[in-house]
């Protein structure tokens, strides 16, 4: 008996506090390889390659409708929200790449069944384009018959409570950080996904996500360190630069 007991103590340290290993999520896909860069089709099919949990990705939508990937919000002085299609299209990434249409990342994503894509639905300069965004995300996920295949997360609670609404089997986390898990829970989230800084100056809320319900995912984080003390943590997902490497901690755990 001591022997079965000691077993199951030993399996249990050697997935973390909670029970299982973190799933890795590609910060941006997985870009930090030759000829790729971030938000692009390059870094989505890195990220499929390697089997991460999740790919995630930064959309815009433009004045005539379309969703594209990208980060900043605007570039050369012009915002992203405020081009046509078109006009993102003269924009070249740094690998040659031009901005990719969500509905093709869809279609590639769906040729798989390993990597979720985890959209970042980035915050507008007015609502109704927020609420623009959200709705056509929807839609295009919606057609492509992609909903299990795809998570949400936004620095705008806006963006967030209107996916929420929208669709209330959608997973739905919010990146703000200051909102507890409590307050996540109330509103109808179904998980935090805060920096690793907030997650330090607040330990706590790792089990108390726990309690509710709530899954825990942290950014960026790139260092062995944080990927180690956030493993022990019992975090449900880590983003990371570094998607190999937290990979390889994981295998040799």
């Amino acid at each position: 008996m001591k022997k079965i007991v000691l077993s199951l103590f030993l399996l249990g340290c050697s997935v973390g506090v909670f029970g299982k290993d973190p799933g890795v999520i590609a910060h941006r896909g997985h870009w930090k390889v030759e000829n790729s860069t971030q938000n692009s089709m390059s870094s989505l099919k890195n990220a499929l390659s390697i089997k991460a949990y999740g790919s995630e990705l930064d959309v815009y939508i433009t004045t005539d409708g379309k969703v594209v990937l990208f980060h900043d919000s605007s570039i050369n002085g012009k915002r992203i929200d405020d081009m046509t299609y078109a006009q993102t299209q003269e924009i070249k990434l740094s690998n040659g790449e031009s901005l990719p249409l969500l509905t093709d990342v869809l279609k590639e994503a769906d040729k798989q069944n390993k990597t979720k894509l985890i959209i970042e639905i980035k915050p507008h300069d007015t609502q109704q384009k927020e609420n623009a965004a959200v709705d056509a995300v929807l839609d295009l996920v919606h057609n492509a018959k992609m909903e299990k295949k795809v998570e949400y997360i936004s620095f705008s609670r806006n963006i967030c409570e209107r996916l929420i609404e929208k669709d209330s089997r959608a997973k739905v986390a919010y990146l703000g950080g200051e909102l507890t898990p409590q307050q996540l829970s109330d509103l109808g989230y179904s998980g935090l996904d805060y920096h690793i800084g907030t997650m330090r100056a607040h330990e706590d809320w790792f089990s108390e996500a726990k309690k509710l319900g709530l899954t825990v995912n942290v950014w960026t984080v790139d260092d062995e360190e944080n990927m180690r003390w956030l493993i022990d943590k019992g975090a449900d997902y880590i983003t990371t630069n570094e998607p190999e490497v937290l990979q390889r901690i994981l295998k040799d755990r």
